[in-house]
């Protein structure tokens, strides 16, 4: 299997301070840019017969001329140009969402922004010198997922210093492997450990959500294809150089209002965390959002090249600066992906960030970002737009339950809240009222209460989704809420804040709309503009 040259074999450690790459459409950190040059044109105005490149999701689509012989030669040459990887390094996977009544299943891409430096113009754009050919970071997280029936789409991204855990994870080409994280670390490591594949690993294991693709892109890849939609609109509220006098920044400079920017310069707004806002991280993924739907807007209305060469040029560097899984491995399949992201209208496009809180000088995910997580793994669209749901066909689960007599359930307090403590006793009380129900083997845990918005059962592989289906029906539990995880060894009950006291469990009424700290932002919204920090203008 080919390899990129981006993935070093030792964990990364995180940077606390700039030097990100970016991806196309989203790039991460600020530092300094060097002497990378943008491709040129010759600015003529594209003729009709030349509006080769159709509208994409920034980096997915790109279509091949030239004569049957040549052109599929050179179809051959892009395809070898493409690096590639396994999908998922990690040793569980996730189910992969059941079809709608239709048959249609929605399809999720995880972007990924590489701040590799592992060539000599990856390292002119990114700075940083002494970096060249460390560890690569995922400094850049996009979830696009589209929805089943291709009417809307959603993109959640995470901030590079989310603290997750990191699955165990197999390089796949020689064997190595990269134990789980011990607790908690900065999201972005996840690429140091053996690819993209432990990136979209750890996805899976945070949000639940099945990763049917990925797609990485490097600092010369943004620059490439920036001009090919002839510049983006960005705004910013006032003037704004991005550096300050210890040298940090981006080096972006913009007048106050409108601007097209391209090439180099579209990376510096991507990288750029100096300037906006307070200067953090999600500003920045802010950025980066208002660029991805500019982009977009500008594709659909007039995604032309304006010659052949510039064609090749683009997908000589577009080509060479991705790295996909296998199910993505040709300029075709990119090409078909592409077709179905343009199903969807701007205004049905929302982009998101994960809601989190900090931690020092990190963030970890909150309430409302499982709560967005749901809304994606259950394709509900998160413009609140979504017509009446189909019924989802009913499966059966691969494994019959056992006997109820035979089934073993843990039960856990999970009722501790922000606000309150936990209820007293109440793993025993539920575990009395399985007995009760003909589940001899229920126990409760007596490890201290965790916290848990919403009842859940959890259980560890294939064979024992019979035992949690059951046991969710006996008590009421909604199969919405039966759920397979590697933290748990066995059918295990979490009792959570929703059902406190009594015997019968209630479900709650579900909350269907986009928890406001995702910060959501209309694909068609051309309004927004980018705050910046007074310290930062001119």
């Amino acid at each position: 299997m080919a390899r990129t040259g981006a993935v070093a074999r030792s964990a990364g450690t995180a940077a606390p301070g700039d030097g990100g790459p970016a991806p196309q459409p989203a790039g991460p950190s600020d530092g300094d840019t060097g002497g990378g040059r943008p491709p040129g044109g010759d600015g003529r105005r594209p003729r009709r017969g030349r509006r080769v490149l159709k509208w994409s999701a920034a980096v997915l689509a790109l279509l091949i001329t030239g004569s049957a012989g040549a052109g599929y030669l050179y179809y051959r040459h892009l395809n070898d140009n493409l690096k590639k990887d396994t999908l998922n390094l990690g040793d569980n996977k996730v189910a992969a969402p059941t079809p709608n009544a239709a048959g249609q299943t929605p399809l999720n891409i995880l972007l990924i922004g590489s701040d590799a430096r592992d060539t000599k113009e990856n390292q002119q754009l990114g700075g940083a010198r002494e970096t060249f050919g460390s560890t690569p970071l995922a400094d850049v997280q996009m979830l696009v997922h589209l929805s089943a029936d291709r009417s809307n789409m959603s993109v959640v991204s995470m901030p590079r210093d989310t603290l997750v855990k990191i699955p165990k994870c197999t390089d796949p080409d020689d064997g190595t492997v990269y134990p789980a994280s011990n607790g908690r670390v900065m999201t972005n490591q996840s690429l140091g450990h053996g690819g993209p594949g432990c990136t979209v690993a750890t996805w899976q294991e945070l949000t639940g959500i099945h990763i049917d693709h990925f797609v990485m892109v490097d600092f010369a890849g943004v620059v490439s294809m920036a001009d090919a939609v002839g510049g983006v609109p960005v705004c910013v509220d006032a003037n704004i150089h991005s550096r300050d006098g210890q040298g940090h920044g981006s080096g972006l400079k913009l007048e106050k209002g409108t601007t097209f920017i391209k090439g180099e310069q579209a990376l510096q707004w991507l990288r750029t965390r100096y300037g906006f806002e307070d200067g953090s991280d999600l500003a920045r993924a802010k950025a980066q959002h208002m660029y991805m739907n500019a982009m977009v807007r500008q594709l659909r209305e007039n995604a032309t090249l304006s010659s052949p060469n510039k064609l090749r040029r683009l997908a000589e560097k577009a080509t060479g600066a991705l790295t996909v899984d296998p199910g993505l491995d040709t300029v075709k399949k990119l090409y078909d992906l592409s077709n179905e992201l343009r199903k969807v209208e701007p205004k049905r496009i929302t982009m998101t960030t994960m809601p989190n809180r900090y931690v020092g000088a990190r963030v970890e995910p909150t309430e409302d970002a499982e709560q967005l997580f749901r809304l994606v793994r259950e394709d509900i669209a998160l413009d609140g737009r979504d017509a009446a749901p189909e019924p989802a066909r009913e499966e059966v689960p691969g494994d019959a339950a056992a006997p109820d007599d035979e089934i073993a359930v843990q039960v856990r307090n999970g009722t501790r809240t922000d606000t309150l403590g936990p209820a007293a006793g109440r793993a025993g009380t539920v575990a009395g009222m399985l007995r009760k129900k003909g589940f001899g083997q229920a126990t409760a845990d007596t490890v201290g209460a965790t916290r848990e918005k919403r009842t859940v059962l959890r259980y560890p592989s294939a064979d024992l989704e019979g035992d949690a289906l059951r046991v969710a029906e006996v008590l009421g539990i909604p199969s919405s809420a039966v759920k397979r995880s590697t933290e748990v060894s066995g059918v295990t009950l979490v009792v959570g804040a929703d059902w406190r006291e009594g015997d019968g469990y209630r479900a709650p009424e579900e909350d269907d709309s986009t928890p406001d700290s995702a910060q959501p932002l209309n694909g068609a919204d051309d309004s927004a503009c980018m705050q910046v920090n007074p310290a930062f203008s001119w």
